[in-house]
Formats: structure tokens, sequence, C-alpha cells
């Protein structure tokens, strides 16, 4: 037996207190991963109002998305726990330590869905609720049960579910999915490989231990930095796609130039740490993953700002 079956199921804690159960439920949700993507939320729906859509209308689609998210990222917990028990840094996750049972997890994982998905078609619209939907199957089995442990190219193709609240948010606004929304799916779904893959770097061992195939688990450092720039480079020149499509003004094209500028400048300092050979104390991947973080921020504060304050480029 290896250590990942024989961490398959842990033992239960002796009866922990409704705080403890509590906060292990909020723990499966991933709080932090759902921050993120509602930071992608909002900004496109100022975009699609072309303003300050309505304040109610914002608030549910939040509530439906953060429901939706915490879905997805539950049954993640529920599915990989072997491999969260292999993991040091998810080692204390509640499905691992038995705070949270299997059965508890799945039958949380499927409330959340349903709340969601209702939610979402009642208050927002039928589209969004769908699309909502979709990105839980996405993630939960096109990502954590098919691609994650079989290929190297998970996080590109499974990252999509990631993707979803750019549509999600326009759809919320305008009852379809435009094409501004989709050029900013593109952008997220370029961003996540350089995102994800130096956070990979940083953790490679205990992936290769749990026998998860990330990249950088396959291939050597170089060049998976190589894949890193060129993703990079893919995301900022979809980024500025954007302006032409949906006429962004000078807010924008700073922003993004600004942000993306900084995003390729990291990318290729990683990739001459690679080629030089360099340790894992002077690479510093972690960096481009947390400057990944604010450029996302930075990027769709620009995307909310500019339709507020329009400066057209000619």
């Amino acid at each position: 037996m290896t250590a990942v079956e024989s961490t398959r199921d842990a033992t239960p804690l002796a009866r922990p207190s409704w705080q403890q159960k509590a906060l292990g439920y909020l723990a499966l949700t991933k709080p932090r991963i759902i921050e993120l993507l509602l930071v992608t939320t909002v900004p496109v729906m100022f975009l699609a109002a072309r303003g300050v859509p309505d304040l109610w209308l914002i608030v549910a689609t939040l509530i439906g998305g953060s429901l939706s998210a915490g879905a997805a990222n539950t049954f993640n917990c529920v599915y990989d726990r072997d491999i969260d028990a292999v993991m040091h840094r998810t080692s204390n996750r509640p499905m691992v330590t038995g705070l949270i049972s299997p059965r508890e997890g799945m039958t949380f994982g499927v409330v959340l869905t349903i709340l969601s998905t209702v939610w979402l078609w009642l208050l927002v619209n039928p589209l969004s609720a769908m699309l909502s939907l979709g990105a839980i199957a996405m993630y939960a089995v096109g990502y954590t049960m098919i691609l994650k442990r079989r290929t190297a190219q998970n996080i590109v193709w499974g990252g999509a579910a990631g993707c979803m609240p750019t549509l999600i948010g326009w759809s919320a606004v305008t009852n379809d999915v435009g094409w501004p929304a989709i050029i900013l799916f593109l952008v997220i779904f370029f961003w996540t490989p350089p995102h994800y893959w130096p956070l990979s770097m940083r953790f490679k061992d205990d992936y290769a231990e749990a026998g998860v195939p990330m990249l950088p688990v396959l291939e050597q450092f170089v060049t998976v930095a190589r894949q890193i720039v060129l993703y990079a480079w893919a995301m900022v020149a979809a980024s500025l796609v954007l302006v032409p499509v949906a006429d962004m003004g000078w807010v924008y094209v700073i922003a993004a130039i600004a942000s993306g500028g900084l995003f390729l400048a990291e990318s290729h300092r990683l990739l001459g740490a690679a080629k030089r050979g360099e340790g894992q104390a002077v690479l510093r991947p972690m960096r481009l993953f947390h400057y990944s973080i604010t450029y996302v921020t930075l990027l769709f504060l620009g995307v909310a700002i500019d339709p507020l304050v329009h400066l057209p480029l000619t």
C-alpha cells in the first residue's frame, strides 16, 4: 500500500465542537481562491454595464459565485484528500485531519451546488446559473478527476474553470456572452499556467511524492520557465486585444501595459535564472506567483475604472 493509499480516509477527530466543524466546512471552500475569482467578476460587470451596475445585482452575483466556487473547491478537497495528506502544504486540510468526513464533504458540496444554481437562476438569470454549473463540473470533474493525475497539461485545460467568472459577470448584466468577456476569459486562461507553475516549482517535491504530474515534476525548470514566458506573452497580447474590441480608454491601456510589462519582466527573470542553473534560493519562483495575483488585481481594476472615467485614446 502506498503512502497516498494509506491516507485516503483519515481517522475522524474526537467530538469536534460546532465552531471547529463550521471552520472546517469554510476551509473546504478555499476562501482565498474565492476572493481571487470575485476580483475578476465585479470589474467585468462594470464593463458590461459601462458604469455602475445595479447594487443588488452585484451582491446577488457575488453570493451565487461564492457558493459555486465553494462547491467546486469542496469537491476538489474530497477527491484529493489522499494527495493533500501527502503534501506538506495541504496536510492540515479538514478532509485530511478527519474533521470533516468524505460523506459530509460530498453532501456539503452538493448542497452548495444546488444553492448556487438556484440562487443565480432565480436572482440573476438562467444563463449565469448554467455557466456557474458548468464551471463546477469543469473543475470538479474535468480538472480534479480527469486531468490532474494524468497529464502535465492539467492546469492549462483544467484552469479554464477559473476563467468562468468573466463570463458569469458579463452575462449577469447583459444576459448574453459578449466578445469582451471572451477576451478576458482568454486573459485568465493564459494567466493560469504562469500563475500556478511557479507554485508547482516551489513545491515540486511535494507533487512528486504525491504522484501528481505537474510540469515542473516532469521537466527541467528551464523548460517550465520557457513555457511560463510564452503564456505570459500570450496573456499580455490578449489583454491588449480588449482595447479595440471593448473601446477601452487610457486608464485600462496604462494598467494593462504597466502591469503586463512587469509580469513579462518577472517571467524573463525566472527564465534567465533557470538557464543559469540557479537553485531555488536564487530562482525564487514564488516572486512570480505572488506578483501574478497583483497583476490580475491591477488589470481588472483598470477594467472596472475605465468605463467610469473613460478617457478615449483618440
